[in-house]
């Protein structure tokens, strides 16, 4: 294979890439969110400057794919923490767990989504929308939220989801040095919403080691929602660099 040819790959294996070069595009992606209020302490110990909080609020979400192009249907859950940065009101994402290998790779290679290995579920049971997280044989979350309650108002369902992301990059050189760590910046677009309810909720977690999402515990929770939207993940752009200590 000639160098101009190696260069045109985003991926490995050459021949059988890990990810199709496709910017996907979302049909039917249903959300579970609750909103909840945490220790601010255990938050700063792990949102990352330049960004502030300015309330202690994590959205714990699961996400159930209809039909992703280049991926096919999955599930993912994780965490969001409220964050502001530069007086831009937003997100941090913290942790992400996906059933989908291809959605894992391109989400960690391309841009800058914290994802790895994750058995999440979303369902209905007995009048109850059910979101679930395991890691291994081990369960680290349960939510449930009253299936269908309150219907939300379509804008508002949109504005939840819609908020600006910011993730942080970090890819190691082979001294074990980082190469490349930057705070990036990405948001939804092109966004449908074609349903969307909200109504009582419960959240637990599980302490478990390599998937410690109750290291930010539930105190309060503050809000549900439940949404199903076609939607696009628009590029990340670098917003700081971390390697050089400014803004990107």
């Amino acid at each position: 294979m000639k160098i101009e040819e190696v260069r045109r790959h985003m991926t490995t294996p050459l021949t059988a890439p890990a990810f199709a070069p496709v910017v996907p595009r979302f049909t039917d992606r249903e959300y579970l969110n609750i909103v909840y209020r945490t220790d601010a302490d255990a938050l700063r110990a792990v949102v990352p400057e330049p960004l502030r909080i300015e309330e202690p609020l994590v959205r714990f979400e699961v996400m159930k794919m209809g039909d992703v192009s280049g991926y096919g249907p999955y599930t993912e859950s994780g965490q969001a923490i409220e964050v502001s940065f530069d007086g831009e009101r937003g997100e941090y994402l913290h942790a992400m767990y996906l059933d989908n290998f291809p959605a894992t790779a391109s989400g960690r290679e391309v841009s800058a989504y914290p994802k790895t290995v994750g058995s999440p579920g979303l369902y209905v049971d007995n009048g109850v929308l059910v979101g679930t997280l395991d890691y291994g044989t081990l369960r680290v979350a349960t939510a449930t939220m009253g299936y269908k309650h309150h219907e939300l108002d379509a804008r508002e369902a949109e504005r939840q989801i819609t908020v600006p992301t910011f993730m942080l990059k970090t890819i190691p050189g082979y001294d074990g040095a980082p190469r490349v760590q930057e705070l990036v910046r990405t948001e939804i677009s092109d966004v449908v919403v074609k349903e969307a309810y909200t109504g009582p909720a419960r959240l637990q977690l599980f302490q478990h080691v390599l998937a410690p999402l109750a290291d930010l515990p539930v105190l309060e929770v503050v809000s549900a929602s439940h949404i199903r939207t076609d939607l696009t993940l628009a590029p990340v752009k670098p917003v700081f660099d971390y390697l050089k200590g400014a803004q990107a």
